[in-house]
């Protein structure tokens, strides 16, 4: 768990730094006549300790920056969604060489200030913009989700399995979607009936905390969603979801969840509860586009980034703690599922789906 106390730790020091930014790393005096490249993150209102998303763009920056130590990196964090055109239009003011937008609740702030600053590089988490400065990194979550639906059903032991949301939103619904289909799918394969709770996704109706961050909201939910008979639960809602895992803690095996965007049992500390994570690799993909950026090259807004299966942009993670109760041949199914989605023979689809 030592990864997890750094995040924590450098989220609490990092979150008290003057205007959000960072401390800058000492890169030597080698580097002291260097112009630097500067990259500039704006966090939506989840913050950089949500264990999310948030954290996982930083992490790209920080990988970005020790790939190249002329990269230079700092962060903002936006504390409601007024903060999204002031904090990107800070960034411009300060001639940011790189401004990244994190979550696609911040797609119309980037999109206007993409607008008016022509020349200036943008990239944005979670979204594609028809501006051509701003640079897209999109996930086909539901692909890595309809894995985790499979193995959901095939762990449950009272045959009910639940998702909720933070928001009605493509990069929450997506996630929902894939879930239902895998389950959907063990059904099917499997001649059984176990239900999902919390999401229908022909209605695309279903349960939401209406906030990222609010922890008591989530486990409101998910206590909803247990009452009602569901031992495993996906949360999809930021720092809201720690509120489900805590109790999914608490409850002695009563019930356990699948955590969402980064490694549950690295960046949340519930692992014990935590049957996987639906793992979206936001970290290699804002590292890769701001270290190519930095090195002289053009980022090209379409097609963007679309991360998937078949080149590892999502995943699901290890079974960490749950390793030993996951049967082998579980374990075996849900990889020829990610062949299979890989390869085309089974296709996931889903309204939030980003186009290829």
């Amino acid at each position: 768990m030592r990864i997890a106390s750094a995040f924590v730790a450098g989220g609490l020091v990092l979150g008290a730094a003057a205007c959000g930014e960072a401390p800058k790393d000492d890169n030597g005096a080698g580097d002291a006549g260097a112009k630097k490249y500067s990259a500039c993150m704006v966090t939506d209102v989840g913050g950089i300790d949500d264990k999310s998303f948030n954290t996982s763009a930083w992490k790209g920056l920080q990988e970005a920056q020790k790939a190249n130590s002329n990269i230079d990196i700092k962060y903002v964090a936006s504390k409601a969604e007024a903060d999204y055109e002031v904090n990107l239009t800070q960034y411009v003011n300060q001639k940011c060489d790189f401004i990244l937008a994190v979550g696609g609740l911040m797609g119309d702030a980037t999109s206007k200030i993409a607008k008016a600053n022509p020349n200036q590089q943008f990239g944005i988490v979670d979204s594609k913009l028809p501006e051509t400065n701003v640079y897209p990194m999109q996930f086909d979550t539901a692909q890595a989700a309809f894995q985790a639906g499979y193995l959901a059903a095939g762990m449950t032991k009272s045959g009910k399995v639940g998702t909720y949301g933070g928001l009605p939103i493509p990069p929450v619904t997506i996630f929902m979607d894939g879930f239902a289909d895998g389950v959907a799918y063990y059904n099917k394969t499997k001649s059984k009936n176990v239900q999902v709770l919390g999401w229908n996704k022909d209605t695309q109706k279903g349960s939401f905390t209406n906030d990222f961050v609010k922890q008591d909201e989530g486990k409101k939910v998910s206590d909803t969603l247990v009452a009602q008979g569901a031992d495993i639960i996906m949360p999809v809602a930021g720092g809201a979801g720690l509120g489900t895992t805590a109790a999914a803690q608490a409850s002695g095996g009563k019930y356990s969840a699948i955590w969402v965007d980064a490694d549950g049992c690295e960046s949340t500390p519930n692992c014990p509860a935590l049957l996987t994570t639906v793992v979206k690799n936001i970290a290699d993909a804002v590292k890769e586009a701001v270290v190519k950026a930095a090195g002289g090259e053009k980022l090209q807004a379409s097609p963007g980034f679309v991360g998937t299966l078949a080149n590892n942009g999502v995943s699901i993670a290890p079974y960490h703690e749950f390793d030993s109760k996951v049967p082998a041949d579980l374990k075996a199914e849900v990889e020829k599922i990610k062949a299979d989605i890989a390869a085309g023979t089974i296709t996931v689809t889903s309204k939030a789906q980003p186009a290829k």
